[in-house]
């Protein structure tokens, strides 16, 4: 996996004294530095490929899962990091991360959650085989954990229990999953989508085949402000750089639509180098604007209503509601233990902005 991971928005403008500005000659391959942009960089990062990173919903802190088998925790207005190894040798690698608290999930079948307050871990919540996802739900009237695995099952914790609430049986392994409530999607092997509600209890709502037609790599769903900011559809990401928009209820059938991204021209007459959609994030005020990273090593903001590019960079990653998180490395199947992972910050308040009509 070269290049870009994930994505999410959230955060503020203020940076603090987060770190310093970098342009030290790039080792990874993604142009003359790492930094060409001149952003802030983040102090102790991972030692090997981020996974994840989130913006806490509610304070001010960025959170970062990696192969290197620690959750990071980072304060936006000071210097100050957390780090958090999981008790057990054996672990292959964290794939994910979301707060609950805060939880992560990884390739020993095994999520943990940890206390945001104490930073204190304990292992929980079993699955047969790795866990590629996990949640946080929500709702009015129950808060739960959803964990998406390869042992093609989605299960809903409370985390105050050690045995799932619920546990949904589905024909493939879970690839990506998003919740924006009371919607979940789930992406399968095989490109499968599965819609959830989540209201009362979760239940299966549909059951749709990707309409790229390649591996599902990543999803995200998209709000109506139309329909009092409700989640109406979703955005899918798969390996062959190409995204798709899909509304649930389409009013029209042009609503949905593909198009391509992180493609660059080959070295030969009317060749394409193409490069894997990482992850998909939508801006939590302009619902319009999205932003992709691929592993071409950059990331594209774009306006899904005016279906045109807002902004290219050559970085990598994505995040927040006026910041901007970018992880550079070149994955984990390239580790380099003297080359560590970059991650950037960015003011985007501006560049995220959509077009007027």
């Amino acid at each position: 996996m070269f290049g870009s991971t994930g994505s999410s928005f959230g955060g503020t403008s203020s940076f603090g004294t987060f770190g310093s500005t970098s342009t030290t000659t790039n080792s990874l391959g993604l142009g003359n530095t790492d930094n060409p942009m001149k952003d802030v960089e983040v102090q102790s990062p991972p030692d090997d490929t981020v996974s994840a990173l989130k913006f806490s919903p509610k304070a001010d802190f960025l959170i970062g899962s990696s192969w290197a088998n620690d959750v990071r925790v980072w304060s936006l207005k000071s210097k100050d990091t957390r780090l958090w190894s999981p008790p057990q040798t054996t672990l292959k690698g964290i794939l994910s991360c979301t707060y609950v608290r805060i939880s992560t999930v990884s390739t020993q079948y095994t999520a943990f959650k940890m206390c945001h307050a104490l930073f204190l871990c304990l292992p929980f919540y079993q699955h047969d085989k790795p866990v590629k996802t996990c949640q946080w739900i929500q709702a009015p009237n129950y808060s739960c954990l959803m964990t998406g695995s390869w042992d093609n099952t989605v299960k809903f914790w409370d985390t105050r229990q050690s045995n799932p609430m619920m546990v949904l049986q589905i024909p493939e392994r879970v690839y990506c999953a998003d919740v924006v409530y009371p919607m979940a999607i789930v992406g399968t092997a095989q490109r499968g989508i599965i819609c959830y509600q989540l209201e009362n209890q979760p239940s299966e709502v549909k059951r749709l085949e990707s309409p790229l037609k390649y591996q599902n790599r990543c999803v995200s769903i998209f709000r109506d402000p139309k329909k009092n900011n409700q989640p109406v559809g979703f955005a899918l990401g798969s390996v062959e750089g190409r995204v798709a928009i899909q509304f649930i209820e389409p009013q029209n059938p042009k609503d949905n639509f593909t198009f391509k991204c992180h493609r660059s021209n080959g070295t030969g007459a009317n060749v394409q180098d193409i490069y894997a959609v990482n992850d998909i994030a939508f801006h939590p005020v302009h619902f319009c604007s999205l932003a992709t990273v691929g592993s071409d090593g950059k990331f594209s903001f774009w306006d899904r209503d005016a279906r045109t590019k807002l902004k290219v960079r050559a970085q990598k990653y994505i995040h927040c509601n006026k910041l901007f998180a970018s992880v550079c490395s070149k994955g984990h199947e390239f580790y380099n233990p003297q080359v560590k992972p970059k991650i950037f910050l960015r003011n985007c308040a501006e560049e995220l902005k959509p077009r007027k009509k």
